[in-house]
């Protein structure tokens, strides 16, 4: 499972209102190599269905992912912290041994 938390739903309804997204329109998490420590995550909207993708609801929030990223991702919980020493979206995520100090890359 993938979860949202309430700061990430709000951010994410704000974002769908300003670039005029239809309600079809869901978040797509997606783990790619990369980053200072291996595996960066990546979100987007999206609006087509993959093979194979997973399909998560929480919150009101549709997330979907990969089978290879749901991997990385699972059970972690999309958080957004805003303000002036906020990050913006992070992924709370139990599987990850460390994590980068900007918060955009972990390892496993």
């Amino acid at each position: 499972m993938l979860y949202v938390a309430d700061s990430a739903k709000q951010r994410l309804a704000n974002i769908r209102e300003a670039k005029g997204f239809t309600p079809d329109y869901f978040l797509r998490a997606t783990i790619t190599s990369g980053g200072c420590s291996g595996l960066s995550y990546q979100l987007d909207f999206d609006n087509e269905l993959k093979e194979k993708d997973q399909v998560f609801e929480d919150n009101g929030e549709t997330v979907v992912c990969d089978l290879k990223s749901f991997l990385y991702l699972c059970n972690s919980t999309l958080e957004f912290n805003g303000g002036l020493n906020g990050n913006g979206f992070a992924f709370n995520n139990p599987n990850a041994s460390r994590e980068c100090g900007c918060g955009e890359s972990f390892a496993v």
